[in-house]
C-alpha cells in the first residue's frame, strides 16, 4: 500500500504542482494584478513616447562636454564603514568637507538617514587613502569610470551623438570610452579615485536607516578641480562644431584649497569659452552637490548667465533657489518632494534668472560678455521627470525627452536596457496639482499617456512619472545619465 502510494504521488504530481499554480493565478490578489497591468500599460506608453523621436545615426549630432574625469570605485556604504571600524555618530551633522573619521561619520549620518545624495572633498589624504585600500578587496565592489562629463558623454555616445569630451585621462581609461568619444586633454598617468558609497532603500547602520536607495560620495581630487583641459578643449570646439555645449564637473572646485584668485581666473577662462558659442549652439550647464556658498555665487557670475539649458536634482533645485532669493544655502531638502513643490520652485528660478537676463541685457552686456535667457530646465527626481521649456526656442521634442529621461533612470539605477516591470514600482501620485497655490488644477495620472505636458506663460511644462527600480544595482551616475538622455532629443 506504501508503495502504491508513493507510486501514484509521483505519477500525478506535475499535474497537482499545475492545479498549485493555477490556483495562486485565480485567487491572485486583485490588488497586484491591477497594480501590474497598470506598470505594464505606463511602461509600454513611456516607450512609445520615446521612440517617437529617432536619432538620425547619418547625421549624427555633436556635443562637447567638458570638464574631467575619474575612476569611480563603488562599494557598500555599511559594509564599508562596518569594516574599517567606524562607529554610528549620536550626532548627525553637515560638514563642508572632511577632515578626520569623526566627521565622516557625522556627515555621512547626515545624508544617509533621509536618503540624500551629497559629495563631499576630504582634506585627509591619509584618510581618504585608508578608504580607498579598505575598498580595494570589499566584496562585490566595482570600478567604472566616472566624473560628471565622462559619464554625460558616455550615455551621448549610446545614444547616437558623436561626442567630443573635455578631460585628462590615462591610456588605461581613454580605452574604454566608445569610439564615438574623442578626447580633448592631457594623459595623466594616476587617475583620481571617488569613492562611492552606494546604499539601498532600508540599509541600516546603528540606528540609522535609510528611506531611499541613493549614494554618499567621497575625493581627494586634486587634478580635476583645474579643469587642466580646458585648453586644448578649446582649441578643438572650431573644428569640431558642436550641435550642444555641456558643462559639468565643476563641484570638484568646491571647497578646494585654491590660491587666492585661482578659481576666479579659472571660471572666468570658462564664461569665455560658454559666451564665445555660436546663438544657435545650446549651452547646458549640469549642477551637483554644492555646500561651499561662494562658490554658488561664483556660478551665478560666471556660468549660469551662459547657459540656456540648465539640470539637477531635487537637493540643487532649493540649494540654488535659496541663494538666488539672497537666502543661505540649503544643504539638505526633501529627497521625495511632491510635484507641487518642485513645478514652484522651477518656475521661481525660471523667472529669477529671466529676469536676471532682462536687467543684464538692458545695461548692455554683462560681465563683459554675451548672456543667454534660461529657456530649457530639467529637474530629475526619484518619482518624476520635470521640464520647463520656453515655447519657440530651440528645444525640441519635450515630451518624447521627459518619457526618454524617466525610462533612462530605471535602466541606469537598474542596470539594464530591459526595464522589467516587476523590478519597479510608481511611487508619484496618482494625480497631481500643477501647483501649491490654493485651487490649482491637478491633473491626474493616465497611464496610456502618462507624460502630462500644458502651457503656462511663455514655456511649456511636462511631468512623466518615473518606473522607480526596486533592485539597485547603482545610483551614482543617474542624474548624469538621465540630463544626458535627455538632451540628446531636445538638440
Amino acid at each position: 500500500m506504501e508503495g502504491g502510494g508513493r507510486v501514484s504521488w509521483i505519477k500525478y504530481g506535475p499535474l497537482v504542482s499545475l492545479f498549485v499554480v493555477f490556483l495562486a493565478l485565480w485567487f491572485r490578489s486583485p490588488q497586484n494584478a491591477g497594480l501590474d497591468d497598470r506598470l505594464d500599460t505606463v511602461l509600454s506608453s513611456l516607450l512609445r513616447a520615446e521612440r517617437k523621436v529617432g536619432i538620425n545615426n547619418v547625421a549624427r549630432p555633436k556635443v562637447a562636454v567638458g570638464f574631467g574625469g575619474c575612476v569611480d570605485l563603488i562599494v557598500d556604504a555599511v559594509t564599508l564603514l562596518n569594516k574599517i571600524g567606524l562607529p554610528p555618530t549620536d550626532q548627525p551633522l553637515h560638514h563642508n568637507y572632511i577632515e578626520n573619521e569623526v566627521q565622516l561619520a557625522q556627515s555621512f549620518s547626515y545624508f544617509f538617514a533621509p536618503g540624500a545624495a551629497a559629495e563631499r572633498f576630504i582634506l585627509n589624504d591619509t584618510l581618504f587613502s585608508e578608504l580607498v585600500e579598505a575598498s580595494r578587496d570589499l566584496p562585490g565592489n566595482r570600478w567604472a569610470v566616472g566624473g560628471n562629463a565622462p559619464v554625460m558623454a558616455g550615455r551621448m555616445a549610446t545614444e547616437g551623438c558623436d561626442v567630443l569630451l573635455g578631460g585628462s585621462f590615462s591610456p588605461d581609461f581613454t580605452d574604454v570610452l566608445s569610439q564615438h568619444i574623442t578626447v580633448a586633454g592631457n594623459i595623466v598617468e594616476e587617475p583620481d579615485i571617488h569613492l562611492i558609497l552606494e546604499y539601498p532603500s532600508g540599509a541600516s547602520w546603528g540606528h540609522y536607516i535609510s528611506r531611499r536607495a541613493n549614494r554618499y560620495i567621497v575625493h581627494s581630487d586634486d587634478h580635476n578641480p583645474y579643469l587642466a583641459s580646458m585648453q586644448e578643449f578649446t582649441a578643438k570646439l572650431e573644428t569640431f562644431k558642436p550641435d550642444l555645449l555641456v558643462v559639468g564637473g565643476l563641484q570638484m572646485m568646491d571647497n578646494f584649497p585654491f590660491q587666492s584668485g585661482e578659481r576666479d581666473a579659472l571660471l572666468s577662462r570658462l564664461a569665455n569659452i560658454m559666451s564665445s558659442s555660436s546663438a544657435q549652439i545650446g549651452v547646458h550647464f549640469e549642477m551637483a552637490s554644492f555646500v561651499e556658498e561662494s562658490i554658488m555665487e561664483d556660478l551665478l557670475h560666471y556660468v549660469i548667465p551662459h547657459a540656456d539649458s540648465l539640470g539637477m536634482n531635487e537637493q540643487e533645485l532649493p540649494n540654488l533657489l535659496s541663494l538666488l532669493k539672497g537666502a543661505n544655502i540649503t544643504v539638505l531638502s526633501d529627497p521625495n518632494p511632491r510635484v507641487a513643490t518642485v513645478l514652484d520652485q522651477m518656475r521661481e528660478v525660471y523667472r529669477i534668472l529671466n529676469q536676471r537676463y532682462k536687467d543684464a541685457t538692458a545695461e548692455g552686456e554683462a560681465y563683459g560678455a554675451k548672456v543667454k535667457p534660461l529657456t530649457r530646465l530639467h529637474v530629475h527626481t526619484l518619482a518624476f521627470q520635470a521640464m520647463i521649456v520656453t515655447r519657440g526656442s530651440q528645444w525640441k521634442n519635450t515630451m518624447s525627452a521627459t518619457a526618454k529621461a524617466s525610462l533612462t533612470a530605471n535602466r541606469h539605477v537598474c542596470g539594464s536596457n530591459d526595464i522589467d516591470p516587476s523590478k519597479a514600482r510608481l511611487i508619484m501620485d496618482d494625480s497631481f496639482s500643477v501647483s501649491r497655490q490654493e485651487g490649482s488644477q491637478r491633473i491626474p495620472l493616465q497611464e496610456t499617456r502618462p507624460v502630462s505636458c500644458w502651457d503656462e506663460a511663455d514655456y511649456e511644462i511636462c511631468v512623466a512619472p518615473v518606473l522607480v527600480c526596486t533592485e539597485v544595482y547603482q545610483t551614482a551616475g543617474g542624474g548624469d545619465n538621465i540630463s544626458a538622455a535627455g538632451l540628446v532629443l531636445q538638440i
